[in-house]
């Protein structure tokens, strides 16, 4: 039996790729267990003695079950939402390409992920606020309109590996151009739904600058932007940071520990029809 040759190039690659993921997190873990006094000895000295009342005084200064909440609102209905708005816009256009209007609208939305979000920024919040919508509602509204360019990107040429075939025999059998939406292209998007479900989650879940100028209500704020409240004018209590940092990492990798499962089969399959 022959004996497989190791890629000592990939090994390192990978070793080295494993060091500056996990560097970071190893220090996030051991200085949120520390006092001030042992951080500022060493922050790579693992503490003496794990203060887990860093954790306790962390939720209390941040609110944090109200932020959780706050936070899982706005990502549930953003993801939800979106798979459900974005995956229609992108089946029209898809299946209407040789139409010049919809090809024109299609370099349109594309062409959006160019532009930079700062350049934006002030006329969306003068918009929002002229129309009241400062709030988590308005917030979830532009995640939905700001996902579009990129996920017909993605949708678009999904859908395009989709035999029309399919469609047209359930437009025979009697079907309407909707039911074949949502009875036959709808559940053959499953692994592309997946990818843009877990992409629109990680960035409503972790984005700063936006609920930073939309949201206006301190009870609206979401993890993210809770985390300023260690920053004071000279100085920063990084125990307390790192703790907050870790309890506004646990829920997503919750999500991911007992849905992975869910996740891989999802971006996996229908890779082979």
């Amino acid at each position: 039996m022959a004996r497989r040759k190791i890629n000592w190039t990939v090994t390192l690659l990978l070793i080295i790729g494993s060091i500056v993921i996990l560097f970071p997190i190893y220090l996030t873990v051991v200085n949120a267990l520390k006092t001030p006094q042992e951080t500022a000895q060493s922050i790579l000295a693992l503490p003496t003695e794990f203060r887990f009342d860093n954790f306790t005084r962390a939720i209390e200064m941040t609110n944090f079950f109200n932020a959780l909440k706050n936070s899982a609102y706005i990502t549930f209905f953003t993801v939800v939402f979106t798979i459900l708005t974005n995956s229609m816009v992108a089946y029209a256009i898809a299946r209407n390409l040789h139409k010049k209007t919809y090809k024109v609208l299609f370099y349109y939305f594309v062409s959006a992920m160019f532009v930079p979000f700062p350049i934006i920024m002030l006329p969306i919040v003068k918009q929002m606020s002229a129309i009241s919508m400062m709030n988590p509602t308005g917030l979830i509204i532009l995640y939905i309109v700001y996902g579009l360019a990129f996920n017909i990107f993605l949708y678009v040429g999904y859908i395009k590996s989709i035999p029309v075939e399919l469609e047209e025999a359930a437009i025979i059998d009697g079907c309407s151009r909707w039911g074949v939406f949502w009875r036959i292209v709808f559940p053959l998007l499953t692994p592309m739904n997946a990818t843009v479900g877990i992409l629109t989650a990680l960035w409503a879940w972790n984005d700063f600058m936006l609920p930073l100028v939309i949201l206006s209500d301190r009870n609206d704020m979401t993890l993210p932007l809770v985390q300023y409240v260690f920053q004071s004018q000279f100085s920063t209590n990084y125990n307390l940071a790192f703790a907050s940092y870790l309890l506004a990492l646990l829920p997503m990798l919750l999500v991911y520990i007992f849905l992975q499962k869910w996740i891989i089969s999802g971006v996996t399959k229908g890779a082979i029809k």
